[in-house]
């Protein structure tokens, strides 16, 4: 099975709230990944809020062509991005 999101809302704090086909839901917090010429931007509530489910990719993207994979989104949603130091 390919991943993907079924459904992705913005809420406030730069998180969002995705459900996969894998049948998993949750909240994923994105206020340390908004680096770089593509998510810098996102910074903005009002650009972060446009967040929605791209009909192709079907993933989270948002107004200024911004996307993240749906692994990555699943990864973070699980803490896997939070290793120990």
């Amino acid at each position: 099975m390919i991943l993907h999101t079924t459904e992705v809302t913005a809420l406030s704090g730069y998180r969002l709230r995705l459900s996969f086909n894998n049948g998993e839901t949750g909240e994923v917090d994105l206020s340390a990944e908004l680096d770089g010429e593509m998510f810098e931007p996102l910074r903005d509530p009002k650009l972060f809020s446009t967040a929605y489910q791209h009909p192709i990719m079907r993933t989270a993207a948002w107004a200024n062509g911004a996307d993240l994979a749906p692994e990555y989104l699943l990864e973070l949603m699980h803490g896997k991005n939070q290793q120990a130091a």
